[in-house]
């Protein structure tokens, strides 16, 4: 990138030397010389100032360029990124969905809950149980 800058940096200098060699040459008919010493072309002051707008339009339509192509390659890594991020979550949830039976998704195969089961659950210290306090609670 720092290429392009440079090359863009030189054309401006080149024009302007260019529009100044042209100003101090020729106020009213305007000759342009030709590169390379092949000549000149003759033309009103009017058609050389839009000779010179449209080159300055076409340098500063040059110096957007790197940052739009920096913005459409990042558009285009994230767009990559995420649908990789969406296939990997997607077979992950295949995965996990494909490990589970059809048993364990039936609500009916489980049991209802009773106090019976959960005391049976919890342990029961000997202190506690020969105090006559619940398990879980605080004395």
């Amino acid at each position: 990138m720092r290429l392009v800058s440079f090359v863009q940096v030189l054309l401006l200098l080149a024009l302007a030397a260019y529009l100044l060699l042209v100003a101090l040459e020729n106020p009213q008919v305007v000759r342009l010389p030709l590169p390379f010493g092949r000549g000149e072309l003759n033309l009103p002051v009017g058609a050389a100032v839009a000779l010179f707008l449209i080159t300055g339009a076409v340098y500063a339509a040059l110096l957007f360029v790197p940052p739009l192509w920096n913005v459409r390659v990042k558009r285009r890594r994230d767009i990559r990124e995420r649908s990789a991020l969406e296939n990997r979550l997607a077979a992950t949830l295949q995965a996990r969905l494909g490990a589970m039976t059809p048993a364990n998704l039936t609500p009916t195969n489980l049991a209802p809950v009773t106090s019976a089961a959960v005391t049976s659950i919890l342990p029961a210290d000997s202190e506690q149980a020969q105090a006559g306090i619940q398990p879980g609670t605080q004395p």
